[in-house]
């Protein structure tokens, strides 16, 4: 089977999320909600500035495309952008409230559920089909996040919350069709920070005056915020929102990885067998895309 682009950037899109604690650990001085709210602000004025100004003819197209469509799509296109918006808002706060008030671990536990919350949320949903080597993989998807809620049970409820934002996220985007997508991505975040703002005088604390925080803050805003929900939402056009799932395992996985090998966290028997698990249940749900090309030489 071809390897699409749409499949690559899915991945790529990832692979990026994967690097972000190495943006967020050199913040964990300042209060979880100001680094919530100046992401979402930063993330607006960037995306705005590009939309209105540099993406003048595709705001254009846009607009004409959506007043072309019948008014029960643009209803549907507008419910689902706003909607996305909510959804985003509601996977931030919730994922910094478990994490700073539930547990750590209940915060990463939530990305692992995710996958396995997206893909059968889509099946139901979106009428998406498995294949049995993809049931498989979600199979051996819930063996991985057994093994790694022992002790943990209390948990499990707080991240099914911060799952289930983002799974019906990516669900809701994957019918969101008809207009460009960083113009809907725009909407959303704009949408985001005005849902936030009239807690920032409230909530936040004092303003910043380091410059570093400023210049990390960018950095997540752009590059662990912008570009691989961009990547998301393109990547939707052409993949469906069960393998957007699977693949939003390569997060915790890179996570994984950099906490053992970066910051020298330590790890347990358990652990290492879940990740492998994970992993290994990655080659399946994609062994079609791996060894599409072995199988095709065969036959």
């Amino acid at each position: 089977m071809k390897f699409s682009k749409y499949y690559l950037v899915a991945f790529v899109s990832f692979l990026i999320w994967g690097f972000f604690s190495l943006a967020l650990k050199p913040l964990k001085g300042y209060p979880s909600l100001d680094i919530l709210f100046y992401r979402v602000f930063i993330c607006a004025a960037v995306m705005a500035v590009i939309s209105l100004f540099m993406r003048v003819r595709v705001l254009k197209e846009s607009i004409a495309a959506f007043k072309g469509m019948p008014v029960a799509r643009k209803r549907e296109v507008a419910f689902l952008t706003l909607a996305g918006g909510v959804l985003l808002t509601a996977n931030w706060f919730f994922f910094i409230y478990v994490m700073n008030h539930i547990s750590v671990k209940a915060a990463s536990f939530a990305y692992l559920v995710c996958p396995i919350m997206t893909t059968v949320i889509a099946f139901f949903v979106l009428d998406e089909k498995l294949s049995k080597w993809q049931w498989t993989a979600v199979m051996l998807s819930v063996l991985s996040c057994i093994l790694l809620s022992f002790n943990n049970i209390a948990d499990i409820l707080y991240s099914l919350i911060v799952a289930a934002s983002y799974a019906f996220y990516l669900v809701s985007q994957r019918k969101n069709t008809g207009i460009d997508k960083f113009l809907v991505l725009t909407i959303q975040i704009i949408f985001s920070a005005l849902l936030l703002l009239p807690f920032y005088p409230k909530y936040s604390a004092a303003l910043p005056t380091e410059a570093s925080f400023y210049i990390l803050i960018t950095l997540i805003a752009v590059v662990f915020t912008i570009v691989p929900l961009f990547m998301n939402l393109y990547a939707l056009q052409g993949v469906t929102s069960s393998t957007m799932g699977i693949l939003l395992y390569i997060n915790p996985l890179m996570n994984f990885a950099i906490a053992l090998f970066y910051f020298h966290e330590p790890i347990n028997a358990t652990q290492i067998t879940a990740y492998s698990i994970i992993l290994l249940s990655i080659v399946i749900f994609n062994e079609r895309f791996i060894f599409g090309r072995r199988r095709t030489a065969v036959a």
